[in-house]
């Protein structure tokens, strides 16, 4: 089939180029998009140069989806014109509240996919939210979540390519005790934590923390209590996200790791011992989940403590989006 990636000279739009390369996705032609000012630059895929093409110029109507990897500010223009002509998976936060907009996690709740029919988008989640209801779905499922207490800890690629630079060029002004001044955070990011990703909303929270709440009931469930506290660390890139999960049910430690080792996108890297868990690091261009630290919470006897980390460029962004499109292979969507 034919696809376009619309932003395709970004972070995640060239994270995009790279899972279908190494997904050796099934593409006859694709059209790499951006705007103005990148139009004419070259991109290699699949081992062939590409030239990137105007957005203002282009034609959707040579594709059977587009993928949208340029913000929110271009998804609310551009998207609902490229999908009056082809399917529309965007990565951007514009959608997700969307009623009438399927949010997608392909292996939690690939049943929903159906609704892109209303508007022809569906909406990629966000970033932190994608590997929490990829470890807690066959939790869900076991126990029935009454509550979660999240607490993330994430990348500042999260914030693109501008906070990785600022990340490198603060550690070199601390490291030559130079002042540092900050641009895309509201502190100094180097050897610190900043509790404030988004801006802060009337209710006390951040948007970063409400896209949590919001997000995690759209896609799991509803009825599920929430509250979580989002903090941007001086990490390349990968989220972490300490979780409480409280259940309705009493659960069996060992059955949770064990569901856990089998349920797609998951990974178990769990032992009692120095170094046996997953860091960011080591997420780092890894497509899996990793859950760590499974534990008793031995102050509620129907909680229980984890550790999960996922490369936010990848199953936070790129990866899902793929998937997504991936599912509407396997069900016959995209061509009706």
């Amino acid at each position: 089939m034919n696809l376009a990636i619309v932003g395709a000279t970004g972070n995640v739009g060239r994270k995009l180029i790279e899972v279908l390369e190494k997904k050796k996705f099934p593409i006859t032609q694709v059209h790499l998009v951006a705007s103005s000012k990148s139009a004419g630059k070259i991109i290699r895929f699949f081992g062939k140069e590409h030239n990137v093409q105007d957005l203002e110029k282009f034609d959707f109507s040579k594709v059977k989806i587009a993928f949208f990897a340029a913000g929110s500010a271009v998804a609310e223009r551009w998207a609902p014109v490229a999908a009056q002509k082809t399917i529309v998976i965007d990565n951007s936060k514009f959608f997700r509240k969307d009623p009438d907009i399927p949010l997608i996690v392909p292996e939690v709740n690939s049943k929903e996919l159906s609704k892109f029919k209303n508007k022809n988008i569906i909406a990629n989640a966000n970033c932190s939210v994608i590997p929490i209801v990829v470890a807690l779905k066959p939790l869900h499922d076991l126990y029935s979540i009454k509550r979660i207490v999240a607490s993330t800890y994430q990348s500042v690629s999260g914030v693109g390519k501008a906070g990785v630079d600022e990340l490198i060029s603060q550690t070199r002004e601390v490291l030559e005790n130079k002042d540092v001044i900050s641009k895309n955070f509201t502190k100094q990011i180097a050897f610190n934590a900043i509790p404030h990703i988004d801006t802060f909303l009337e209710n006390g929270s951040t948007k970063e923390e409400q896209k949590n709440h919001d997000e995690i009931k759209k896609i799991l469930d509803n009825k599920i209590n929430i509250t979580s506290t989002c903090v941007r660390i001086p990490v390349l890139v990968s989220h972490s996200i300490s979780a409480n999960v409280e259940f309705n049910k009493k659960y069996n430690l060992e059955e949770i790791k064990n569901v856990l080792s089998i349920s797609p996108g998951c990974k178990v890297i769990d032992e009692q011992k120095d170094g046996g868990y997953i860091t960011p690091v080591e997420a780092e261009n890894k497509f899996d989940t990793f859950i760590s630290r499974i534990r008793h919470d031995n102050s509620q006897p129907k909680s229980v403590n984890m550790w999960i980390v996922s490369d936010n460029l990848l199953k936070g962004a790129a990866l899902n989006a793929v998937e997504i499109a991936e599912t509407l292979i396997k069900n016959n969507f995209y061509g009706k």
